[in-house]
């Protein structure tokens, strides 16, 4: 895809929400290993062997999802029903609670070693502030709070909605738009005001429903193709090319 200029400007906005994971930090590589690990120890048990979870699994099923909710998406295409459990479950439960803490624990270890801004991240985060157009993150991660505070990122977001509020809250995952709706609901703008950045196929859906003034996909080659077809009004590779005037 050739590489293109982004502008956005005061006149037009007054706040930029993020989705994290693959947007300004590493940390969307991390959670897809996590989810290949934990899945993949599953099907390998069962007789016989199901096929192991793919790329195209993590994006179609389980890409901007809540933890829960990505473990009925992944097992609903294997045509499996787990049990829900309970919050309880320990991770080598076999239930979808118990999974989805299996999932966090990988993570956990992954997140405290590797976690890093991605190219352009700071430098836009930075411009968005001195032009005094708002910050919000909205995650379905339940540890974007950890993610930003270790990679210096937290002092320049004066919003964050995450899994736990996602939880707290009962918000549906993206598609469904109901985590940036929360999300500008606190910045108190409207999302005509609003430009919102994703990397996930639903989470672009979810930008689209929400009405934002603009939808921003972060992504190449064919991922950035579905990420257009999915609603995005332009895609970038990072978001160094974006500029605030």
């Amino acid at each position: 895809m050739t590489r293109m200029e982004v502008s956005l400007s005061p006149e037009h906005l007054d706040a930029a929400v993020f989705d994290l994971d693959g947007v300004l930090t590493n940390t969307a590589g991390l959670h897809e290993a996590a989810w290949k690990e934990t899945f993949d120890a599953f099907l390998r048990q069962r007789r016989p062997p199901l096929a192991d979870f793919s790329q195209q699994d993590y994006r179609a099923f389980v890409d901007g999802r809540r933890r829960e909710d990505g473990v009925r998406a992944f097992f609903a295409s294997r045509g499996i029903e787990l049990p829900e459990g309970s919050e309880s479950d320990p991770p080598d439960a076999e239930t979808v609670q118990g999974l989805s803490r299996r999932k966090n624990e990988a993570v956990q270890e992954r997140l405290r070693c590797d976690s890093a801004p991605l190219l352009g991240a700071r430098a836009l985060l930075q411009a968005l502030r001195r032009a005094d157009i708002r910050v919000a993150v909205a995650s379905s991660s339940a540890n974007a709070g950890a993610v930003l505070k270790a990679t210096g990122l937290d002092s320049f977001v004066q919003i964050r909605v995450d899994g736990v509020d996602s939880a707290r809250l009962d918000l549906p995952s993206k598609p469904d738009p109901a985590l940036f709706r929360e999300a500008l609901q606190r910045l108190e703008v409207e999302p005509t005001r609003a430009a919102i950045f994703e990397d996930a196929i639903a989470g672009v859906a979810a930008g689209r429903k929400a009405g934002f003034h603009t939808v921003i996909g972060v992504g190449r080659g064919q991922h950035a193709e579905a990420l257009l077809a999915a609603g995005a009004d332009m895609v970038v590779p990072d978001l160094s090319v974006v500029e605030v005037l």
